[in-house]
């Protein structure tokens, strides 16, 4: 909690309370010059300017940049989950000379590879294990919750996770099946019985498993910590501060699949819709405590299974938007800037999502292939939009193409403020020229409007 009255503050004293802390952390950084803190401040101030609907002093140009970083410095995605100590330099060299307006951070495209190897992760292969050593994730698609598992789920989430889902997708917790249902030990004449599983052997190797990878974490942790606070030092705000998801993509992407899920919306859609409905507390809560220990108010939301063409409209909004739409509230309740990617197209999508019961100004909505021009006729005045330079410009276009695209993008939809220029995917591959110019086209044209 940020203050011991949290409680008692309305959503808007939150709001204002974690943009206060946000701003606050100037105090924590050790700039390298006058002029680096003061490109902080104007940029922080263009930000909070563009989420609440106001016309900054300049469109603000946002990184969504992934394996393009070690790419440019002639790294693999395998140096970028394995090799900490190669990764500073490259990425202070790419956020020196590719001038956004946020930092590029480590957090979004490295990743713990010796992590993932003690704890023997099964839901994703990753470069040299399963996938090229230049590779980025990619998901298993299984049922790792089987169909028949929802009221397990929904009764004792917790418990679920930890004997159902977590020895199916990491090896290393293969024994975490044979622990006890930790609820039962409620008296202590059961305490013997609930504590002899800990003296299996499979269990104390489990156990030690854990404490390596909490190592391995650290490691992961401390490196990433350490460049971006450095390319922070630089002028660059850091703006996301948590993580959540909506229900339907938890169940779709990491638990049923996504062959499960659409089977279960026909043959069972009451416990699916039950199941979606108990995930909304733990996603505002990820998203909540993130924040709070960032002490940054905007959490990304990435939508995997909303997009145009996963599912009809009706499905859209008995299924997706519901729980969706609780997750928003529930994270705006508490003072939290939801960013949701919408991966793909939304153009069937934004009639459903320009919804009254959500307050304006309070989140913004990053757009891949949807068209702008109709975002911003829907939810213009209402959330900020984002995005949508295209990937395939920034690879197979031409300067002088990305900079007529940025400047018509800026004039169909920056004019009266609540805007910010970014890609519409997460690069990992482009031109340098292409992205020089979108930058300085963001900046030029963005200064105009």
């Amino acid at each position: 909690m940020f203050t011991d009255n949290w409680n008692e503050l309305t959503p808007e004293q939150r709001y204002e309370a974690r943009m206060q802390a946000w701003f606050a952390s100037e105090a924590n950084i050790d700039f390298v010059s006058d002029e680096a803190r003061n490109a902080w401040r104007e940029r922080m101030q263009m930000l909070r300017d563009a989420i609440e609907l106001k016309k900054p002093k300049r469109v603000p140009v946002l990184p969504n940049v992934d394996l393009l970083v070690p790419h440019l410095a002639g790294l693999t995605a395998h140096d970028a989950y394995y090799e900490f100590a190669k990764l500073e330099d490259v990425w202070l060299k790419f956020n020196a000379e590719y001038d956004h307006d946020a930092v590029a951070s480590t957090f979004a495209i490295v990743f713990p590879g010796k992590l993932y190897d003690v704890v023997d992760l099964r839901l994703v292969s990753w470069p040299g294990h399963g996938t090229g050593d230049d590779v980025h994730f990619q998901y298993n698609e299984r049922e790792w919750m089987h169909a028949d598992e929802y009221d397990w789920l929904i009764n004792d989430p917790s418990d679920f996770w930890l004997r159902g889902y977590l020895p199916r997708i990491f090896g290393s917790l293969e024994p975490a099946a044979m622990l006890p249902h930790l609820t039962d030990m409620v008296e202590p004449p059961v305490s013997g019985a609930m504590f002899f599983p800990f003296s299996l052997p499979p269990v104390r190797q489990m156990l030690q498993k854990l404490l390596d990878a909490g190592e391995a974490a650290a490691e992961w942790l401390q490196a990433c910590a350490t460049i971006d606070a450095k390319i922070t030092a630089t002028g660059k705000p850091s703006y996301i501060g948590g993580f959540s998801k909506a229900p339907y993509d938890i169940i779709g992407d990491t638990l049923r699949g996504t062959r499960g899920i659409m089977l279960d919306k026909f043959r069972q859609p009451d416990k699916l819709s039950a199941a979606m409905e108990r995930l909304v507390p733990l996603a505002i809560e990820w998203g909540r405590s993130a924040a709070d220990m960032s002490r940054q108010p905007v959490v990304m939301l990435p939508l995997h299974k909303g997009a145009d063409g996963f599912l009809s409209d009706a499905d859209f909004r008995k299924f997706y938007w519901p729980t969706l739409k609780a997750v928003l509230l529930g994270l705006i309740e508490e003072g939290i800037v939801p960013w949701l990617f919408a991966e793909g197209g939304y153009n069937s999508r934004l009639e459903a999502i320009h919804d009254p019961d959500i307050p304006p100004g309070r989140m913004v909505w990053m757009f891949d292939t949807t068209d702008m021009k109709e975002a911003k006729r829907h939810l213009g005045g209402y959330q900020c939009i984002a995005g949508n330079v295209p990937g395939s410009l920034l690879i197979a276009g031409t300067p002088e193409e990305v900079d007529a695209y940025v400047k018509q993008l800026i004039n169909d939809v920056a004019g009266d403020g609540g805007f910010m220029l970014c890609p519409g995917i997460v690069v990992n591959d482009a031109n340098p020229a292409c992205l020089q110019a979108m930058i300085a086209a963001g900046k030029k044209y963005g200064a105009q409007v």
